[in-house]
């Protein structure tokens, strides 16, 4: 007889385990010369030099696919103690699996081109109106990098430009100050990652959410790092931020030019940033438009009004500007 404690290092328990233990308990149907007990994130199994390696092989094709899919039924514990694939339909520009196993996939060819230069280049802005896909696009493909061990943390910012990034006046300590500007990034994880599995990300600081002005000082490695709402940067803030790319690591930047709420009088980090860089190899702009919209219908024909009232302000102030 001999005795191995198997540590499950990436699973949510709550999705592996089952509830009330179910799938441990299919477990010992399955291998009933074996002594299982299941505690935290380990399994202690007992039993003979034979059976004990073939279950701890098969614990390990069960946390594969418990991580990679976010879900973990009888019949995917049967099929795969039986050397059967599970049955998973397949879906066309698949990301991840969401909770639940909610596939997580390129909707339009916009999204799918944010997807394909992610993969080719270490630097890539997505640009486009709101409800666009391109913030849950890029949050998606970071939580993706994270599962498949391709980098250790994801790092998500945005300046918190409503408050000036001061935020004294607001009620709280700094996590309740700063949240309000951050809650969209945490709404994609959501539906990206468990609850239990999200909050031990987080307060391990495996996943980073802060606002653009702790990113000061800081070189970002091994990471997936996203900055969104960037039309609200300034000059010197982008190119802050854009400076603290590490060893093996990818920036997605996110924005909408027709949204920035900086003065007047300030330039958008994000516009100069794109003429600077402009060209640059190893960095790669994926212009979203109103066509990629996947919010309420209602959402595409808002832009619209918008577009076409914009297009009519600036006819005005040409007919104006002196010969």
């Amino acid at each position: 007889m001999i005795e191995q404690i198997i540590i499950l290092e990436h699973i949510d328990p709550v999705v592996f385990f089952g509830v009330n233990n179910s799938n441990i308990q299919l477990l010992k149907t399955l291998f009933p010369k074996l002594r299982i007990v299941a505690r935290g994130n380990a399994i202690k199994v007992t039993g003979n030099a034979e059976d004990v390696p073939l279950f701890e092989e098969k614990i390990g094709e069960l946390e594969k696919f418990s991580t990679e899919r976010n879900k973990l039924t009888e019949e995917d514990i049967i099929d795969i103690v039986k050397g059967k694939s599970p049955n998973v339909v397949k879906q066309e520009n698949l990301i991840i699996y969401g909770v639940n196993g909610k596939s997580i996939f390129a909707r339009t060819p916009n999204q799918q081109k944010l997807v394909d230069d992610f993969n080719k280049n270490d630097m890539v802005f997505g640009i486009g109106p709101a409800g666009s896909g391109k913030t849950y696009t890029a949050i998606a493909l970071a939580v993706k990098a994270l599962k498949s061990k391709q980098v250790k943390k994801i790092i998500l910012s945005r300046p918190a430009v409503e408050a000036g990034e001061k935020l004294g006046f607001l009620p709280g300590d700094m996590k309740d100050k700063i949240d309000p500007y951050l809650q969209p990034l945490y709404d994609a994880l959501e539906d990206m990652i468990a609850p239990a599995r999200l909050k031990d990300y987080i307060e391990n600081k495996v996943i980073q959410i802060a606002p653009l002005a702790f990113m000061r000082g800081r070189t970002l490695s091994d990471a997936v790092i996203i900055l969104d709402e960037a039309q609200n940067t300034t000059v010197h803030q982008i190119k802050m931020f854009l400076t603290r790319l590490g060893m093996n690591a990818k920036m997605i930047i996110t924005g909408d030019i027709t949204q920035i709420d900086l003065p007047p009088s300030q330039e958008s980090g994000l516009k100069h940033a794109l003429r600077v860089l402009k060209g640059v190899k190893g960095i790669s702009h994926v212009e979203f438009d109103k066509a990629d919209i996947v919010r309420h219908k209602l959402v595409q024909s808002i832009v619209e009004a918008y577009e076409k009232e914009d297009k009519r302000v600036k006819k005005i102030k040409l007919e104006k500007e002196p010969k």
